[in-house]
């Protein structure tokens, strides 16, 4: 069985955006413009609070740095305040956890990482607090009530800061710390024409990778971005986030928020065990997926322009250049619903298209079309179709004890008959039902020998 990765529940993350203009006393009216961000840091800190941690560990992107070693701040006490960007009055004063401080320059030194204190670099303007910090710490805690320790990143390989983030959890452990860790950062700075840092078309799949990342459990899959699909992105997150999972690997995560103004991403996230995110949730922390302009993620969208193009012009479409999740290969299902009921279900076990959004656009319009049980979706229908897309992991062989049907699809096989079943469908609460019902699909009776193997899918509504 695949081995299953424990997050102690003394550790906590948060992702989070940090845009000056979020901050009213910043933004004012323009704040505004960044409500679903703000309001999820809102539900964020009070995830915080419940969480109470003992430390506060913060990377940010813009603190002083070197680009060929971390940076922890050691300084005894540090504060800032957001003048540069016209709003003095927002402060914050915080102590340093020297004791912490001090363990994560032990740990990482003795894993061969470089790292350095900033306290004895006066060029890097020990103490000063940057709006990497400031920004998402005026939400999440600002009146500086505990302790904190500030990292600064480098521009070593993403795989050296995932070794950094475990060297703090060790250190963490080493000193008994309960521990909160923000990794400050943005997503792709060129989303849209005029965006800040000019235009890319591989912007928003580089935020659409993150955002499926996240919504799916695979923090952990971060380290493997390629380097030159993050800096044609133009981001300063990636090697925050990165280092989070190395602080807490296997970490269950929730997006509470994404959104693209002025052609920068902004994805707020919570990481943790997933029982204690379950605890910690408030009413508040709502999730949004999908892009800047959608309302639904990429492989939902895909399969709705399919369908309608399809259903409305009998025209198949082009999905163009696949890029991030939709460029590999995978087996998919997609399934229609109109309201409580099934409309339509077709997919493939394995990858039958070169790529996944091929396999999308081929699989939509078949369960619109061509599932026996219906009639063709008509044009009249498409305004009130839900449709999910469940991309499918590998199979792997197993033994009925190994079956779960809220977390695995299951494939029952008898000689060249095969029946398959998606994991957490409603009604269907224990193994048993799960087998019986995949053995009816593929005319298997009872008590005939068979062959199980268990998948698992990232669904997307």
């Amino acid at each position: 069985m695949p081995e299953v990765i424990s997050v102690p529940r003394t550790r906590f993350g948060i992702i989070a955006p940090h845009p000056p203009i979020m901050v009213p006393e910043v933004g004012g009216a323009d704040a505004a413009v960044t409500e679903s961000s703000a309001t999820a840091l809102r539900a964020a800190a009070q995830m915080l609070d419940r969480f109470d941690p003992e430390t506060i560990v913060v990377m940010s992107p813009h603190a002083p740095g070197i680009s060929d070693a971390f940076v922890v701040e050691t300084s005894p006490r540090v504060s800032g305040s957001l003048a540069e960007f016209r709003a003095p009055q927002v402060r914050i004063f915080a102590r340093t956890d020297e004791d912490l401080a001090r363990a994560i320059l032990a740990a990482a030194a003795d894993e061969g990482i470089p790292v350095l204190a900033r306290e004895g670099y006066p060029m890097l303007r020990p103490g000063v607090l940057d709006h990497g910090f400031l920004v998402p710490m005026s939400f999440l805690d600002r009146e500086g009530r505990r302790p904190v320790v500030v990292l600064s990143l480098s521009w070593l390989p993403l795989a050296t800061h995932r070794r950094f983030g475990t060297a703090l959890a060790r250190a963490a452990e080493a000193v008994g710390r309960r521990v909160a860790f923000v990794a400050s950062g943005d997503c792709s700075h060129r989303l849209t024409p005029g965006a800040p840092a000019g235009y890319s078309r591989r912007g928003a799949s580089f935020d659409a990778a993150l955002v499926e990342a996240l919504e799916n459990n695979r923090l952990d899959s971060l380290v493997d971005i390629d380097p030159g699909f993050a800096e044609e992105a133009g981001e300063c997150g990636l090697r925050s986030f990165v280092t989070l999972s190395g602080f807490m690997p296997g970490a269950s995560t929730r997006v509470l928020a994404y959104e693209g103004p002025w052609g920068v991403g902004y994805l707020t996230a919570v990481a943790g065990d997933a029982s204690l995110l379950d605890e910690l949730a408030t009413p508040e922390a709502g999730v949004r997926g999908g892009m800047p302009g959608d309302e639904e993620p990429p492989p939902v969208a895909l399969a709705r322009r399919a369908i309608e193009t399809y259903v409305r012009t009998r025209r198949v479409i082009d999905p163009g250049p696949a890029e991030g999740l939709l460029a590999r290969a995978a087996g998919a299902f997609v399934s229609l619903h109109r309201g409580e009921e099934l409309r339509g279900c077709i997919g493939t076990i394995a990858p039958t298209a070169p790529n996944l959004a091929q396999e999308i656009v081929h699989n939509a319009i078949q369960a619109a079309t061509a599932d026996p049980r219906f009639p063709p979706v008509a044009p009249e229908e498409l305004d009130d179709l839900e449709i999910s897309v469940d991309v499918l992991h590998e199979p792997e062989p197993c033994s009925f004890e190994d079956l779960d049907p809220k977390r695995y699809g299951v494939i029952v096989s008898a000689d060249w008959r095969r029946g398959l079943l998606l994991p957490d469908l409603e009604g269907v609460d224990t193994p048993e039902q799960q087998v019986a019902i995949a053995m009816r699909k593929a005319g298997i009776a009872a008590g005939e020998r068979v062959r199980l193997e268990r998948f698992r899918v990232d669904r997307y509504r």
